[in-house]
């Protein structure tokens, strides 16, 4: 059923993004103004729509009747003035936050003053917004996500002066159109936004560095760490002139915190053009629409060796797949001196760890342990692995077809890496109360799609191993941005679950 008090919705900008408000809205049994400052541009969102209800209808998703109904339900306004017994208006035009002031300066004009006024902006400050406004209680952050229609969360933003029954009228609205709403404190790239930096950023970071190509750490995040799409390929279908732009916003609105520090690489490519999908070039070539990806080359033939695995916690997986491939395995305590040498760090780079534990560097080859051992494995070459080391190692790796990425030195390896990031972003999102652990991992993996969500992905892999890699980066690299945190020291000291809430100061 239609609440009474946001069955009335107005649309500023009809664009992709209003467009798909608009539409979730209609099918939800709201009626729907929709304005652009180009008539033109209202014209076409309204046949859009209709030919995308149509569709729904072809495809047995809706009933002919309901698609009527939605379509009666959405007009065309003319000007702001149309808006003036609307119960919520949802601003969706450019990232521009001179021009949203101007909107909200208009929309208190032309509408009631218990109207809501809601932006659609996927970075820019809900506060900041409603300071330009005479009654910045009835601002806030109504966050979709784009494709609207295919996307199932709202980001339900609270400015610093937001009135809470604006939260929570805008929170049912959300339900109304079929959405799946979380409360959000005015932060920053709010939530979905700042734990995506972790991903991208990270990633690209690693390509600089020369740890790995655009394809292998795409390979990795996709078969290992088990995510739908890679970075890279992520980064392509969203457009580096979207997706940097917004990073640098939130690295300037969170006063150059560390961790969302812009990646000098993916401004670089911006620059030169290589946006992604749009422009059919980005990491990768796209030909009448399709990725061309690069063949992964073939694994070296097996020929046999010996094999010693380091003792510790992973080692019985590496030894079965030693002894599994036909290799010889050294069981000894220490290794042999034609043995090439496994190990297994969390967070050290490969030649740190050979160094520290008395190891040969040149036999000395580091396998990604966090996420198993069974969908695709990371060999790690220390800074002066033979050649011959390595390459017999990697034909050992995938001498039962799992494919294997070999990857030069990094503290962290590629997924450890970027997984430790998204954690330790998320964990700070808890921390600093933008969200709550469960909103959080709710909205990381409907906005996101991730296989996890990062206090989840804390939980699965286990916090002292999470806080381990985290701690080996910050030791090795002495970045500030992998920096561990209060939240997850303090629920691994107690044994606790990461998506533990405190227990509130009064009963």
């Amino acid at each position: 059923m239609v609440n009474s008090d946001t069955s009335t919705v107005g649309i500023v900008g009809a664009g992709a993004m209003g467009r798909g408000i608009a539409q979730v809205a209609a099918t939800g049994g709201c009626n729907v103004l929709l304005y652009d400052a180009r008539s033109e541009a209202t014209t076409e969102a309204i046949n859009f729509i209709g030919g995308m209800l149509d569709r729904a209808v072809e495809k047995g998703r809706m009933t002919s009747e309901n698609a009527d109904a939605a379509k009666a339900r959405l007009t065309g306004a003319d000007d702001l003035a149309a808006f003036a017994e609307t119960d919520v208006v949802i601003e969706a035009v450019s990232e521009d936050i001179e021009l949203k002031a101007k909107v909200f300066s208009a929309l208190e004009q032309a509408t009631r003053p218990d109207c809501i006024l809601a932006s659609n902006t996927s970075s820019l400050s809900i506060t900041r917004l409603a300071a330009s406004c005479d009654h910045p209680e009835r601002v806030a952050g109504f966050h979709f996500f784009n494709p609207v229609p295919l996307m199932p969360l709202v980001e339900v933003i609270a400015g610093i002066r937001t009135d809470q029954e604006v939260i929570d009228k805008l929170v049912a609205l959300g339900e109304i159109m079929g959405r799946t709403p979380v409360r959000v404190a005015d932060a920053p790239g709010f939530l979905v936004n700042q734990v995506g930096r972790g991903y991208t950023l990270e990633a690209t970071n690693l390509v600089a560095e020369g740890v790995a190509d655009f394809a292998a750490v795409d390979r990795i995040m996709r078969d290992a760490a088990g995510f739908r799409m890679g970075p890279f390929e992520l980064l392509d279908l969203t457009a580096l002139d979207v997706t940097h732009p917004a990073t640098v916003e939130i690295y300037e609105q969170s006063y150059h915190e560390p961790r969302f520090r812009p990646a000098m690489l993916m401004g670089q490519r911006m620059q030169a053009g290589l946006l992604g999908r749009k422009t059919h070039q980005g990491h990768y070539t796209y030909l009448d629409g399709k990725q061309q990806k690069p063949e992964e080359p073939d694994a070296p033939a097996f020929e046999g060796g010996t094999f010693w695995v380091e003792p510790g916690e992973d080692c019985a997986a590496l030894q079965e797949i030693v002894r599994a491939s036909g290799a010889e395995l050294d069981e000894g305590d220490r290794p042999g001196a034609d043995s090439f040498i496994l190990i297994t760090p969390l967070g050290t780079d490969a030649s740190t760890h050979a160094a520290q534990a008395g190891l040969d560097p040149e036999r000395t080859v580091a396998v990604d342990p966090l996420f198993g051992f069974a969908g695709r494995r990371t060999a790690m070459k220390t800074i002066v692995t033979r050649p011959d080391v390595m390459r017999k190692t990697h034909a050992m790796l995938a001498s039962d077809a799992t494919p294997v990425t070999p990857i030069q030195d990094s503290p962290g390896f590629v997924a450890q890496r970027i997984v430790a990031m998204i954690t330790a972003i998320g964990a700070g999102v808890a921390q600093n109360r933008i969200a709550t652990p469960d909103d959080i991992d709710r909205a990381v993996k409907l906005g996101l799609n991730y296989p996890n969500g990062p206090l989840e992905f804390a939980d699965k892999l286990g916090i002292a191993r999470v806080l381990k890699i985290l701690e080996g980066m910050s030791t090795c690299t002495g970045d500030p941005r992998y920096r561990t945190g209060p939240w997850l020291h303090r629920r691994a000291a107690l044994g606790l679950s990461a998506k533990t809430p405190e227990t509130p100061t009064r009963s």
